[in-house]
């Protein structure tokens, strides 16, 4: 006999929360009901509803909102993009309402060869602005 279960992608619904299996490739955050009513709040009067480190957790945020959400680092929160002096700039011309913080740290740290611009833009924002915590995220207002 042999091979292996399909894992049901054949136009069945996607589950939410859960171990995933195999199509659940990026295990993407499902953010509570607060915290998704809190990005949609006001969110089209921003370009961003929000900003998370990561397009992992951008990508949940989005999904559950239906609102645009910045990755800042891209992929895995190591790009050079975008800088801390342009994301300040964004702040100001009120284009991003909320900063999502990362329960975990991305990038290598010291020695890393990646960016540490999503760092210097977290550590930005968390001395600037005052945080809440929301279904158990931290967020910051900065609209």
């Amino acid at each position: 006999g042999g091979g292996m279960p399909s894992g049901g992608g054949q136009g069945g619904r996607m589950r939410r929360g859960g171990m995933g299996g195999p199509g659940a490739l990026l295990d993407a955050p499902a953010p509570g009901a607060a915290l998704t009513a809190l990005l949609k709040q006001n969110a089209g009067r921003y370009t961003w509803a929000a900003a998370a480190v990561g397009s992992n957790s951008a990508a949940g945020y989005q999904l559950a909102t239906g609102a645009p959400v910045m990755a800042l680092g891209g992929f895995n929160g190591t790009d050079p993009s975008p800088t801390l002096a342009r994301f300040q700039r964004y702040v100001r011309e009120k284009k991003v309402h909320y900063f999502i913080a990362t329960s975990t740290p991305m990038g290598g740290g010291r020695g890393s060869s990646g960016s540490d611009d999503a760092q210097q833009i977290a550590a930005w924002v968390a001395k600037t602005y005052t945080a809440k915590t929301v279904d158990g995220t931290t967020v910051y207002d900065l609209g």
